[in-house]
Protein backbone atom coordinates (compact mmCIF):
# COMPACT_ATOMS: atom_id res chain seq x y z
CA UNK A 1 0.00 0.00 0.00
CA UNK A 2 1.22 3.48 -0.88
CA UNK A 3 0.91 6.26 1.67
CA UNK A 4 0.85 9.66 -0.02
CA UNK A 5 2.71 12.37 1.87
CA UNK A 6 0.80 15.50 2.82
CA UNK A 7 2.01 18.62 4.54
CA UNK A 8 0.33 19.53 7.83
CA UNK A 9 -1.08 22.62 6.12
CA UNK A 10 -2.73 20.58 3.35
CA UNK A 11 -4.17 18.05 5.81
CA UNK A 12 -5.73 20.76 7.96
CA UNK A 13 -6.96 22.74 4.95
CA UNK A 14 -8.80 19.70 3.56
CA UNK A 15 -10.59 19.19 6.87
CA UNK A 16 -11.50 16.13 8.92
CA UNK A 17 -14.43 15.08 6.71
CA UNK A 18 -12.72 15.35 3.31
CA UNK A 19 -12.73 11.99 1.45
CA UNK A 20 -9.03 12.52 0.73
CA UNK A 21 -8.45 12.56 4.49
CA UNK A 22 -11.05 10.12 5.84
CA UNK A 23 -10.86 7.50 3.07
CA UNK A 24 -7.27 7.80 1.90
CA UNK A 25 -3.86 6.49 2.94
CA UNK A 26 -1.41 9.23 3.86
CA UNK A 27 1.54 10.24 5.97
CA UNK A 28 2.06 13.64 7.61
CA UNK A 29 5.44 14.57 9.09
CA UNK A 30 4.55 16.73 12.07
CA UNK A 31 8.17 16.27 13.15
CA UNK A 32 9.19 18.33 10.12
CA UNK A 33 6.38 20.89 10.23
CA UNK A 34 7.13 24.37 8.94
CA UNK A 35 5.95 26.17 12.05
CA UNK A 36 4.66 25.31 15.50
CA UNK A 37 1.86 22.69 15.39
CA UNK A 38 -0.33 24.71 17.76
CA UNK A 39 -0.10 27.73 15.48
CA UNK A 40 -0.90 25.58 12.45
CA UNK A 41 -3.97 24.17 14.21
CA UNK A 42 -5.10 27.66 15.21
CA UNK A 43 -4.48 29.02 11.74
CA UNK A 44 -6.29 26.30 9.77
CA UNK A 45 -9.13 25.04 11.97
CA UNK A 46 -12.21 27.17 12.76
CA UNK A 47 -12.77 28.42 16.33
CA UNK A 48 -15.74 26.04 16.63
CA UNK A 49 -15.56 22.53 15.15
CA UNK A 50 -18.62 20.40 14.39
CA UNK A 51 -18.64 16.66 15.11
CA UNK A 52 -21.55 14.28 14.62
CA UNK A 53 -22.67 11.27 16.62
CA UNK A 54 -22.33 7.93 14.85
CA UNK A 55 -26.04 7.32 14.28
CA UNK A 56 -25.79 3.89 15.90
CA UNK A 57 -28.75 4.53 18.23
CA UNK A 58 -30.78 6.98 16.17
CA UNK A 59 -30.36 9.97 13.85
CA UNK A 60 -26.88 11.50 13.81
CA UNK A 61 -26.68 14.76 15.76
CA UNK A 62 -24.27 17.68 15.52
CA UNK A 63 -22.23 18.63 18.59
CA UNK A 64 -19.83 21.57 18.60
CA UNK A 65 -16.48 21.81 20.32
CA UNK A 66 -14.19 24.77 20.83
CA UNK A 67 -10.91 24.47 18.94
CA UNK A 68 -9.03 25.18 22.17
CA UNK A 69 -10.77 22.25 23.87
CA UNK A 70 -9.87 19.92 21.00
CA UNK A 71 -6.22 20.96 21.43
CA UNK A 72 -6.53 20.53 25.21
CA UNK A 73 -7.97 17.03 24.87
CA UNK A 74 -5.22 16.07 22.43
CA UNK A 75 -2.77 17.03 25.16
CA UNK A 76 -4.53 14.79 27.67
CA UNK A 77 -4.38 11.86 25.25
CA UNK A 78 -0.74 12.60 24.48
CA UNK A 79 0.02 12.46 28.21
CA UNK A 80 -1.46 8.94 28.34
CA UNK A 81 1.15 7.58 25.91
CA UNK A 82 4.10 9.94 26.47
CA UNK A 83 5.87 7.82 29.11
CA UNK A 84 6.52 5.12 26.48
CA UNK A 85 8.43 7.71 24.40
CA UNK A 86 6.76 7.00 21.04
CA UNK A 87 8.48 8.02 17.83
CA UNK A 88 5.54 7.65 15.42
CA UNK A 89 1.77 7.15 15.23
CA UNK A 90 -0.01 4.64 12.99
CA UNK A 91 -3.74 5.31 12.91
CA UNK A 92 -6.75 3.49 11.50
CA UNK A 93 -9.39 5.76 13.04
CA UNK A 94 -11.34 7.92 10.54
CA UNK A 95 -11.11 11.58 11.57
CA UNK A 96 -14.75 12.33 10.75
CA UNK A 97 -15.57 11.68 14.42
CA UNK A 98 -14.03 13.28 17.50
CA UNK A 99 -11.83 10.36 18.56
CA UNK A 100 -10.51 9.93 15.02
CA UNK A 101 -9.79 13.65 14.60
CA UNK A 102 -7.84 13.55 17.84
CA UNK A 103 -5.99 10.26 17.36
CA UNK A 104 -5.22 10.64 13.65
CA UNK A 105 -4.54 14.37 13.41
CA UNK A 106 -4.35 16.47 16.57
CA UNK A 107 -2.51 14.09 18.93
CA UNK A 108 0.35 13.54 16.43
CA UNK A 109 0.44 17.31 15.93
CA UNK A 110 0.55 17.92 19.67
CA UNK A 111 3.40 15.42 20.10
CA UNK A 112 5.28 16.50 16.97
CA UNK A 113 5.28 12.93 15.63
CA UNK A 114 4.94 11.58 12.09
CA UNK A 115 1.62 9.82 11.50
CA UNK A 116 0.69 7.15 8.98
CA UNK A 117 -3.05 6.78 8.39
CA UNK A 118 -5.29 4.46 6.44
CA UNK A 119 -8.95 3.55 6.81
CA UNK A 120 -8.93 0.13 5.15
CA UNK A 121 -8.26 -3.29 6.66
CA UNK A 122 -6.36 -4.52 3.60
CA UNK A 123 -2.75 -3.68 2.87
CA UNK A 124 0.65 -3.93 4.48
CA UNK A 125 1.61 -2.14 7.65
CA UNK A 126 3.68 1.01 7.06
CA UNK A 127 7.45 1.04 7.33
CA UNK A 128 7.85 3.91 9.79
CA UNK A 129 11.54 3.37 10.44
CA UNK A 130 10.76 3.79 14.15
CA UNK A 131 11.08 1.35 17.03
CA UNK A 132 8.47 2.83 19.38
CA UNK A 133 5.02 3.31 17.89
CA UNK A 134 1.48 4.26 18.96
CA UNK A 135 -1.30 2.49 17.04
CA UNK A 136 -4.65 4.30 17.21
CA UNK A 137 -7.20 1.51 16.99
CA UNK A 138 -10.81 0.62 16.34
CA UNK A 139 -12.10 -2.87 17.33
CA UNK A 140 -10.97 -4.68 14.17
CA UNK A 141 -7.35 -3.47 14.45
CA UNK A 142 -6.48 -6.14 17.02
CA UNK A 143 -7.24 -8.81 14.43
CA UNK A 144 -5.06 -6.92 11.95
CA UNK A 145 -2.17 -6.74 14.42
CA UNK A 146 -2.43 -10.47 15.07
CA UNK A 147 -2.15 -11.04 11.32
CA UNK A 148 0.98 -8.86 11.22
CA UNK A 149 2.87 -10.06 14.28
CA UNK A 150 6.06 -10.01 12.21
CA UNK A 151 5.64 -6.21 11.99
CA UNK A 152 4.85 -5.99 15.71
CA UNK A 153 7.86 -8.09 16.71
CA UNK A 154 10.24 -5.76 14.88
CA UNK A 155 9.20 -2.93 17.21
CA UNK A 156 10.83 -2.17 20.54
CA UNK A 157 7.47 -1.10 21.95
CA UNK A 158 3.89 -0.68 20.74
CA UNK A 159 1.17 1.27 22.55
CA UNK A 160 -2.38 0.66 21.35
CA UNK A 161 -4.58 3.71 21.95
CA UNK A 162 -8.12 2.37 21.87
CA UNK A 163 -11.26 4.47 21.99
CA UNK A 164 -13.87 1.95 20.89
CA UNK A 165 -16.60 0.14 22.74
CA UNK A 166 -16.20 -3.15 24.62
CA UNK A 167 -12.84 -4.75 23.89
CA UNK A 168 -12.98 -7.66 21.42
CA UNK A 169 -11.46 -10.97 22.47
CA UNK A 170 -8.70 -10.38 19.92
CA UNK A 171 -7.38 -7.58 22.16
CA UNK A 172 -6.60 -10.08 24.92
CA UNK A 173 -5.07 -12.47 22.39
CA UNK A 174 -2.92 -9.69 20.98
CA UNK A 175 -1.58 -8.62 24.38
CA UNK A 176 -0.71 -12.23 25.18
CA UNK A 177 1.01 -12.74 21.81
CA UNK A 178 3.00 -9.48 21.95
CA UNK A 179 3.94 -9.84 25.61
CA UNK A 180 3.97 -7.26 28.43
CA UNK A 181 7.47 -6.01 27.64
CA UNK A 182 6.49 -4.98 24.10
CA UNK A 183 2.80 -4.02 24.20
CA UNK A 184 0.66 -1.65 26.26
CA UNK A 185 -3.07 -1.04 25.86
CA UNK A 186 -4.38 2.43 26.73
CA UNK A 187 -8.18 2.63 26.66
CA UNK A 188 -10.24 5.79 26.54
CA UNK A 189 -13.92 5.91 27.47
CA UNK A 190 -15.79 8.86 26.04
CA UNK A 191 -18.37 10.17 23.60
CA UNK A 192 -18.94 12.87 21.02
CA UNK A 193 -20.87 14.87 23.61
CA UNK A 194 -18.43 14.58 26.53
CA UNK A 195 -15.08 13.88 24.89
CA UNK A 196 -12.68 11.68 26.83
CA UNK A 197 -14.08 10.85 30.25
CA UNK A 198 -11.95 8.07 31.74
CA UNK A 199 -8.99 5.85 30.94
CA UNK A 200 -7.15 2.70 31.97
CA UNK A 201 -3.74 1.23 31.07
CA UNK A 202 -2.76 -2.42 31.16
CA UNK A 203 -0.49 -5.02 29.60
CA UNK A 204 -2.33 -8.29 30.23
CA UNK A 205 -4.41 -10.26 32.70
CA UNK A 206 -7.45 -8.64 34.27
CA UNK A 207 -7.87 -4.97 33.30
CA UNK A 208 -7.87 -2.37 36.10
CA UNK A 209 -10.73 -0.08 37.04
CA UNK A 210 -11.37 3.04 34.99
CA UNK A 211 -9.99 6.36 36.28
CA UNK A 212 -11.49 9.75 35.41
CA UNK A 213 -9.46 12.16 33.29
CA UNK A 214 -7.67 14.79 35.41
CA UNK A 215 -10.15 17.54 34.46
CA UNK A 216 -13.26 15.36 34.87
CA UNK A 217 -15.21 14.74 38.09
CA UNK A 218 -18.30 12.79 39.07
CA UNK A 219 -21.34 15.05 38.96
CA UNK A 220 -23.19 13.38 41.81
CA UNK A 221 -22.50 11.88 45.19
CA UNK A 222 -22.96 8.12 45.03
CA UNK A 223 -21.76 5.63 47.66
CA UNK A 224 -18.58 3.77 46.73
CA UNK A 225 -19.27 0.08 46.15
CA UNK A 226 -16.02 -1.96 45.92
CA UNK A 227 -18.10 -5.14 45.56
CA UNK A 228 -19.37 -3.85 42.23
CA UNK A 229 -23.09 -4.50 42.71
CA UNK A 230 -24.69 -1.03 42.67
CA UNK A 231 -24.93 0.29 39.10
CA UNK A 232 -25.57 3.97 38.43
CA UNK A 233 -25.46 6.21 35.34
CA UNK A 234 -22.09 7.83 34.66
CA UNK A 235 -22.73 11.56 35.13
CA UNK A 236 -19.72 13.88 34.89
CA UNK A 237 -18.59 17.49 34.95
CA UNK A 238 -15.90 18.54 32.49
CA UNK A 239 -14.63 21.81 30.98
CA UNK A 240 -14.60 20.08 27.56
CA UNK A 241 -18.31 19.27 27.14
CA UNK A 242 -19.67 19.88 23.65
CA UNK A 243 -22.80 21.87 22.86
CA UNK A 244 -25.55 21.86 20.25
CA UNK A 245 -25.68 24.57 17.54
CA UNK A 246 -27.13 27.71 19.08
CA UNK A 247 -26.63 26.38 22.60
CA UNK A 248 -23.97 26.40 25.29
CA UNK A 249 -22.08 23.61 27.08
CA UNK A 250 -24.16 21.90 29.77
CA UNK A 251 -23.01 21.84 33.38
CA UNK A 252 -23.31 18.03 33.53
CA UNK A 253 -23.31 15.24 30.97
CA UNK A 254 -25.04 11.92 31.54
CA UNK A 255 -24.96 9.41 28.71
CA UNK A 256 -25.92 5.75 28.41
CA UNK A 257 -22.99 4.34 30.38
CA UNK A 258 -23.79 2.32 33.49
CA UNK A 259 -20.99 2.04 36.06
CA UNK A 260 -20.20 0.92 39.58
CA UNK A 261 -18.29 3.50 41.60
CA UNK A 262 -15.29 1.81 43.23
CA UNK A 263 -13.38 4.87 44.49
CA UNK A 264 -13.38 8.65 44.61
CA UNK A 265 -12.34 8.79 40.94
CA UNK A 266 -12.61 5.17 39.77
CA UNK A 267 -15.35 2.86 38.53
CA UNK A 268 -16.13 -0.40 36.82
CA UNK A 269 -17.93 -0.17 33.48
CA UNK A 270 -21.12 -2.28 33.43
CA UNK A 271 -22.32 -1.51 29.91
CA UNK A 272 -24.50 0.91 28.01
CA UNK A 273 -28.16 1.16 28.87
CA UNK A 274 -29.21 0.50 25.29
CA UNK A 275 -27.03 -2.64 25.26
CA UNK A 276 -28.37 -4.11 28.50
CA UNK A 277 -31.60 -6.10 28.22
CA UNK A 278 -33.49 -8.40 30.54
CA UNK A 279 -34.85 -11.54 28.87
CA UNK A 280 -37.18 -13.63 31.03
CA UNK A 281 -35.63 -12.09 34.13
CA UNK A 282 -32.04 -12.68 32.99
CA UNK A 283 -29.87 -9.58 32.53
CA UNK A 284 -27.90 -9.75 29.27
CA UNK A 285 -25.00 -7.55 28.13
CA UNK A 286 -25.34 -7.57 24.35
CA UNK A 287 -21.75 -6.37 23.78
CA UNK A 288 -20.31 -9.27 25.78
CA UNK A 289 -22.66 -11.69 24.02
CA UNK A 290 -21.59 -10.38 20.61
CA UNK A 291 -17.91 -10.82 21.45
CA UNK A 292 -18.51 -14.40 22.57
CA UNK A 293 -20.38 -15.32 19.39
CA UNK A 294 -17.63 -14.00 17.11
CA UNK A 295 -15.37 -16.82 18.24
CA UNK A 296 -18.06 -19.47 17.79
CA UNK A 297 -19.95 -18.69 14.58
CA UNK A 298 -18.18 -18.94 11.23
CA UNK A 299 -19.38 -15.89 9.28
CA UNK A 300 -18.14 -12.69 7.66
CA UNK A 301 -19.77 -10.37 10.21
CA UNK A 302 -22.33 -10.46 12.98
CA UNK A 303 -24.10 -8.14 15.37
CA UNK A 304 -26.69 -8.32 18.12
CA UNK A 305 -29.25 -5.62 18.67
CA UNK A 306 -32.11 -5.18 21.13
CA UNK A 307 -35.73 -5.61 20.04
CA UNK A 308 -39.09 -5.54 21.78
CA UNK A 309 -41.18 -8.62 22.44
CA UNK A 310 -44.97 -8.54 22.82
CA UNK A 311 -44.93 -11.13 25.61
CA UNK A 312 -41.79 -10.54 27.67
CA UNK A 313 -41.00 -6.93 26.73
CA UNK A 314 -37.26 -7.10 25.98
CA UNK A 315 -35.33 -9.42 23.69
CA UNK A 316 -32.57 -9.36 21.07
CA UNK A 317 -31.97 -10.48 17.49
CA UNK A 318 -28.87 -11.82 15.78
CA UNK A 319 -27.72 -10.28 12.48
CA UNK A 320 -25.42 -12.39 10.30
CA UNK A 321 -23.44 -11.81 7.12
CA UNK A 322 -22.54 -15.26 5.81
CA UNK A 323 -19.68 -16.37 3.59
CA UNK A 324 -20.44 -16.47 -0.16
CA UNK A 325 -22.46 -19.54 -1.12
CA UNK A 326 -23.39 -20.35 2.49
CA UNK A 327 -27.01 -20.32 3.70
CA UNK A 328 -28.40 -20.08 7.20
CA UNK A 329 -29.25 -23.79 7.04
CA UNK A 330 -25.53 -24.50 6.50
CA UNK A 331 -24.47 -22.45 9.53
CA UNK A 332 -23.97 -24.15 12.89
CA UNK A 333 -25.37 -21.91 15.63
CA UNK A 334 -25.49 -24.63 18.29
CA UNK A 335 -22.16 -23.82 19.96
CA UNK A 336 -23.13 -20.16 20.19
CA UNK A 337 -26.50 -20.91 21.75
CA UNK A 338 -24.93 -23.33 24.24
CA UNK A 339 -22.33 -20.75 25.26
CA UNK A 340 -24.98 -18.08 25.80
CA UNK A 341 -27.62 -20.29 27.38
CA UNK A 342 -30.27 -18.27 25.56
CA UNK A 343 -31.61 -18.01 22.01
CA UNK A 344 -32.26 -14.79 20.10
CA UNK A 345 -35.81 -13.83 19.23
CA UNK A 346 -34.83 -14.16 15.57
CA UNK A 347 -31.83 -14.55 13.28
CA UNK A 348 -31.61 -12.29 10.24
CA UNK A 349 -29.17 -12.82 7.37
CA UNK A 350 -28.09 -9.60 5.63
CA UNK A 351 -25.86 -8.83 2.67
CA UNK A 352 -23.90 -6.52 4.96
CA UNK A 353 -24.30 -4.86 8.35
CA UNK A 354 -24.42 -1.07 8.19
CA UNK A 355 -21.83 0.39 10.57
CA UNK A 356 -20.49 3.81 11.45
CA UNK A 357 -16.91 4.86 10.74
CA UNK A 358 -15.95 3.59 14.20
CA UNK A 359 -17.60 0.20 13.68
CA UNK A 360 -20.81 0.77 15.63
CA UNK A 361 -23.93 -0.91 14.23
CA UNK A 362 -26.33 1.67 12.82
CA UNK A 363 -29.85 1.82 14.18
CA UNK A 364 -31.33 1.58 10.67
CA UNK A 365 -30.24 -1.36 8.50
CA UNK A 366 -31.02 -0.57 4.87
CA UNK A 367 -29.26 -3.57 3.31
CA UNK A 368 -31.29 -6.40 1.80
CA UNK A 369 -32.28 -9.38 3.94
CA UNK A 370 -31.86 -12.85 2.48
CA UNK A 371 -33.12 -15.13 5.26
CA UNK A 372 -34.94 -15.03 8.58
CA UNK A 373 -35.21 -17.67 11.28
CA UNK A 374 -37.41 -17.17 14.34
Amino acid sequence: MTYSEMTPEKLLSLGFTSPDVADGAWVVRWDRADGQPEELIRGHLPPTIDFHTSGSTGPSQCWRRLRENVWLEAGLLADLVADEEPEAVVSFVPPVHLYGALASVVVPARMGLPVWYRSSFAGRMPDTGCGRVVVAATPWIFSLLLQHMDWVEKLDHLTVLYGGALLPDDAHRFLAAAGPERALLVEVLGSTEAGGTATRRWRGGEPPHWTLFPDVSFADSVPIDPAGEEEVPLAVRSPRLAFRPGGSPPAVFEGDDQVTRTGERTFRFAGRRGRLVKVNGRRVNLDEMENALRALIDCRDLAIRPVTDSMIGEHFELLLVLHPGVTLADTDLTAGYQRLGIRPKRVRVLNKIERSALGKVRHAQNTSMTDVKD
